[in-house]
């Protein structure tokens, strides 16, 4: 089996049966979660951001487990996130980071992930972060520690971030309120990608999540890039395996990339991911988000970044009714509890 594969047994996994997400051996790839899976996540988290918000806190489901956050690429917001949603449900958190010059896959990093954790007395799930796409998959594979999370896997997926995007479009949309009658009213859903799309695991998530996520509306895929950057084509032959997708693409971020925009997620260039400085030199900074620019998009377009940022939207953008990224990332919160909740139930 390919390091990048998902085992079939995997996919369409994840339902709206609690018992589907607590018997899963982990979470590695939004192809394991079905419409009705997604439903019952985004109703988990909706309960979950209730009780955060109205001032409980959280709850106890998850006292006396422990959640391992392993990562060997840097990430605060994931792993802050993660743990966070841990405490918040009664929990507890080990973290192990610094690790980037440890395991580099295969066998050698499931056995490094094992010896971390058999160090964490009862540790009971694994979030899991490493460079090499399809890492965490092999890891999952050998664990005798399950549930295990992927918290990313260098280019390829970020299956909770995506997780995260969907329930905030659907709910600065208002999607979960209209429910799919209202749906049908709109004419189509837009969704612009920008940016590094060939290195950003969190537009290939994304994209795959929207395509299957069965939204009652058509839905279009706009790709914005520098050529060299583009939206890999593995993503797109994924996508376009969804009769109700259409795919474009564009590599200036003008009115005709914007024209009916209800949703533009802007990712990064990521420095990391080039071999050659010059390469990116030459891309950084192709796109910049700002007030002058967005007076081209609709009133309601919702503005999406996974952050960090590093120049990519002005931060005179961020007073804007329009700028969601802020609470995009609140609600990371609320997504990981919502999973942690199903995943670690026993």
């Amino acid at each position: 089996m390919m390091a990048s594969s998902i085992p079939p047994s995997l996919i369409d996994s994840l339902t709206d049966d609690p018992k589907s997400w607590s018997t899963v051996p982990g979470l590695i790839s939004v192809a394991q979660v079905t419409p009705s899976g997604l439903s019952l996540l985004f109703r988990t988290a909706q309960e979950m951001r209730d009780t955060v918000r109205n001032g409980g806190g959280g709850d106890d489901r998850l006292k006396g487990k422990t959640l391992a956050t392993v990562f060997y690429e840097a990430s605060t917001r994931t792993a802050c996130s993660f743990q966070a949603a841990a405490v918040r449900l009664g929990g507890k958190y080990d973290h192990y980071a610094g690790l980037e010059k440890g395991a580099k896959g295969g066998a050698e990093l499931a056995e490094a992930v094992g010896d971390i954790t058999t160090k964490s007395t009862g540790t009971d799930a694994i979030v899991l972060r490493h460079p090499v796409r399809g890492s965490v998959g092999e890891v999952m594979h050998s664990a005798t520690i399950r549930p295990i999370i992927n918290a990313g896997d260098g280019t390829g997926e970020h299956p909770t971030q995506a997780l995260l995007d969907l329930f905030t479009i659907w709910d600065e949309l208002q999607l979960e309120q209209q429910g799919k009658d209202a749906q049908k009213d709109r004419t189509r859903l837009v969704v612009v990608l920008l940016g590094d799309l060939k290195h950003g695991r969190t537009v290939h998530s994304l994209a795959k999540l929207l395509a299957r996520a069965g939204l009652d509306v058509p839905i279009t895929l706009r790709y914005v890039s520098p050529s060299i950057l583009s939206m890999p084509q593995a993503v797109q032959d994924q996508v376009a395996k969804h009769d109700n997708v259409t795919q474009e693409t564009y590599d200036t971020l003008g009115k005709d990339a914007l024209d009916g925009a209800d949703v533009l997620y802007v990712t990064r260039v990521q420095r990391e991911r080039f071999e050659d400085p010059a390469a990116y030199e030459k891309v950084k900074g192709s796109y910049i988000v700002n007030a002058e620019l967005m007076k081209d998009a609709p009133s309601s377009t919702v503005v999406m970044h996974p952050l960090p940022r590093v120049e990519e939207i002005s931060t005179n953008f961020d007073s804007d009714p329009r700028a969601a990224y802020f609470r995009q990332m609140e609600n990371g919160m609320y997504v990981r509890m919502a999973l942690l909740a199903l995943l670690m139930a026993k």
